[in-house]
């Protein structure tokens, strides 16, 4: 464990005042924590309560009406009939309040589809007349409330004839609130409609229903049959899907219609004595809500008593993310004749919570190393959320996200102060190392916590060596400053190139670079990086020897090898002193390669090895097969001319030209390759260097064992 200093204290307050006071601001947090306490709480604990004795049950136009006589194939605005007979028996049962959620914006009276020489609305006058006499009767006896959605710009109102029959102070509107992530968690208290605040249609359900009045305070707050609504935000209400609504009672209006053909008025006076009824559309897809069960899925009500038709199974009903909407307003209803809304604590509340969470994880992250800090910040919330789960049964809902969140950003927030600022040891400990070794390297060892140890692993990868031509002859002419200038600046440029492609510069021997392209990390584009890095490195030269103040009347070349294969790396020399390097016959080839640029007059040579591995990204010549020192098998080696595809016309004529050359080479034709290796020995060294040489064997033929490989004695 760290010591912890003033700073550090001062450093995890601030972090945790910021992270905590932003998250716990954010609406969408906290509603996925009130989801997520839904869905453990259901996962966990169930719903104890059984659903005969939910106060409100669902009466559902569903799919089996649809399907069933005398509904099937006709539309629902000839179904007024039915409905004023299932709506009378439902009232004279004893329910206490009939709600409709379920609107019905036109009558078959005010069709206008031609029939005969009257339309067909005209021939049908009348035959609402049983359906509104049944809302006016339950109307009369206070038992009715019309459902209506307001909106300014597409309102849906009942038919004209029903909001007579209803009475105006019978209709109450079915808006919910959506979140901006269009789920529901919460309903409208109230709403204002012309200068008065006039009861959601749930409230008022409620209210009839345990005959109380609703009562609005001066700041807002509602109370109803004293048990006053608790809410988060101002006028609403937060839901307690508790059951997922598996607890309401649902009746499918098929089977109740039956029920009346049957004349079965003590089923009517059994079910739904004493009950707030809300009729509504429970179908597949039309009406359903995302609602605070959309994580653990919920039913589409309770299986209720059946009348005539066989009961549902359990097998026949289906989880679902979403809901009938008519089980949003049941569960608005049932918790508030319940008294059981959810309870969100307010932002300060909840501010407090979270900052508290964070200044933990600061701490935690001030205290220990990163991974233990994690760890017990991860145990941390895991304790706090089961406590969450558990006073959520009692209606209570903590915020979960928002905490967690902000704990996570004060614990990354404060171990990133710790390497930026606060251990400066470890930062100084990079730096000066950071001249010496990879950055990989160090990683490696600060990750671990140990000195670094003797060792290695075989890894596939590319060695590049580079080496400045004629530098004897340069240094001479130089004074040691100068000499350091230039040489400063040439390796710093081709070194930022070498590290920008991912490779790690193993040593500096004078004026040679050799570096390492695929360790200390993996790299599966090694060889592509070295090739990229070896063109690039050959045109910041030519920019250095025309820019360079330095580089003035010294004009530089260098020749670069590039090798790939397998290698050993790691920590290699002696108990008392050892470097991160490479060791390998690929190595050796890759030195030998640099040297053979010289007897071809090029700059960069690869080996076919590399060639192989590069597949298809580069354009390249093959110069020919060389045996090198060192070495029995004969190598091919090529020359990287460009990007495939971004080769100059010119390269691809000398390529063409030294490629028929080579050809007749090794077929032993050599007058024709003289030819060809001519017509542009003039302007390519390659080509006048096997010019010379096919010129020399056409005159003096070589023996019949003769192997078109040249042998290279110098390194």
């Amino acid at each position: 464990m760290r010591r912890i200093t003033r700073r550090n204290v001062v450093a995890a307050l601030l972090i945790a005042l910021v992270s905590g006071a932003s998250l716990a601001s954010i609406e969408l947090l906290q509603g996925l924590s009130l989801d997520l306490l839904t869905t453990l709480r259901w996962e966990l604990f169930g719903d104890r309560r059984y659903p005969a004795s939910s106060p409100v049950v669902v009466v559902a136009i569903d799919e089996e009406t649809y399907h069933t006589a005398p509904f099937v194939g006709s539309p629902t605005m000839t179904w007024s009939r039915e409905l004023g007979r299932v709506v009378s028996a439902i009232a004279d049962g004893g329910a206490r309040v009939i709600g409709f959620d379920v609107i019905f914006p036109t009558s078959i009276e005010q069709s206008e589809i031609p029939f005969g020489d009257q339309p067909l609305g005209a021939r049908l006058r009348g035959f609402d007349r049983d359906f509104l006499r049944s809302l006016r009767s339950a109307a009369s006896a206070g038992k009715l409330v019309l459902g209506e959605i307001l909106s300014r710009e597409h309102p849906e109102r009942p038919s004209p004839g029903q909001r007579l029959a209803a009475l105006p102070q019978n209709i109450r509107a079915l808006n919910v609130n959506t979140d901006p992530d269009e789920v529901i968690r919460r309903l409208p208290l109230t709403f204002l409609i012309d200068g008065k605040r006039v009861p959601s249609m749930a409230v008022e359900l409620a209210a009839r229903a345990l005959d109380a009045k609703p009562e609005l305070s001066s700041n807002g707050e509602m109370t109803l049959g004293g048990y006053r609504i608790p809410g988060a935000m101002p006028n609403t209400m937060t839901l307690n899907f508790r059951g997922g609504g598996r607890d309401i009672p649902t009746y499918s209006f098929a089977d109740l219609h039956a029920c009346l053909e049957k004349a079965d008025n003590e089923f009517f006076r059994r079910e739904f004595g004493g009950k707030v009824v809300i009729l509504g559309t429970v179908l597949n897809f039309e009406d359903r809500k995302l609602t605070s069960i959309r994580l653990s899925k919920g039913l589409d009500g309770a299986r209720a008593p059946r009348c005539v038709f066989p009961a549902v199974t359990a097998a026949a009903q289906t989880a679902r993310s979403s809901m009938a909407g008519v089980f949003v307003h049941a569960t608005a209803v049932k918790n508030l004749m319940g008294r059981d809304a959810a309870v969100e604590p307010g932002f300060p509340t909840r501010a407090v919570i979270t900052v508290a969470i964070a200044a933990f994880a600061a701490f935690a992250a001030c205290l220990l190393a990163p991974l233990g800090a994690t760890l017990v910040y991860i145990g941390v919330i895991v304790m706090y959320t089961a406590a969450a789960v558990s006073v959520f049964v009692k209606s209570l809902a903590l915020p979960v996200f928002e905490p967690t969140f902000a704990g996570a950003a004060a614990l990354a927030m404060m171990v990133g102060y710790r390497f930026v600022i606060a251990d400066k040891e470890e930062r100084f400990l990079r730096k000066s190392f950071a001249f010496y070794l990879a950055p990989q390297v160090i990683d490696t060892m600060l990750a671990s916590a140990k000195m670094p140890a003797l060792g290695g692993e075989m890894r596939n990868l590319t060695v590049f060596f580079s080496d400045v031509a004629g530098f004897s002859s340069i240094s001479e002419k130089l004074t040691p400053t100068e000499l350091v200038a230039l040489m400063n600046e040439y390796l710093s440029a081709m070194t930022d190139i070498i590290e920008n492609h991912g490779g790690y510069i193993d040593k500096y021997i004078g004026d040679s670079i050799v570096a390492v392209f695929g360790a200390p990390v993996d790299d599966p584009d090694h060889a592509r990086n070295a090739v990229r890095a070896a063109l690039q490195c050959r045109h910041r030269l030519e920019e250095l020897n025309t820019d360079s103040a330095a580089f003035q009347g010294y004009r530089l070349a260098h020749r670069i090898g590039l090798n790939s294969g397998g290698a050993l790396v790691g920590n290699i020399g002696s108990k008392r002193r050892f470097n991160y390097t490479v060791m390998s016959d690929a190595v050796n080839v890759a030195s030998r390669l640099e040297g053979a640029n010289k007897y071809f007059g090029t700059s960069i040579m690869a080996s076919e090895m590399t060639v192989a591995q590069t597949g298809g990204t580069f354009a390249w010549r093959e110069l020919d097969a060389i045996r090198v020192k060192g070495r029995a098998e004969p190598v091919n080696v090529y020359e990287p001319l460009a990007e495939a595809g971004q080769e100059s016309e010119q390269q691809s004529r000398t390529a063409a030209a030294y490629a028929e050359g080579l050809a007749h080479w090794r077929a032993r034709e050599f007058e024709r390759a003289t030819a060809c290796f001519d017509r542009i020995a003039g302007e390519d060294p390659p080509s006048a260097i096997f010019s010379r040489r096919a010129k020399e064997l056409a005159t003096h033929p070589p023996p019949p064992d003769w192997e078109p490989v040249n042998t290279l004695e110098g390194k």
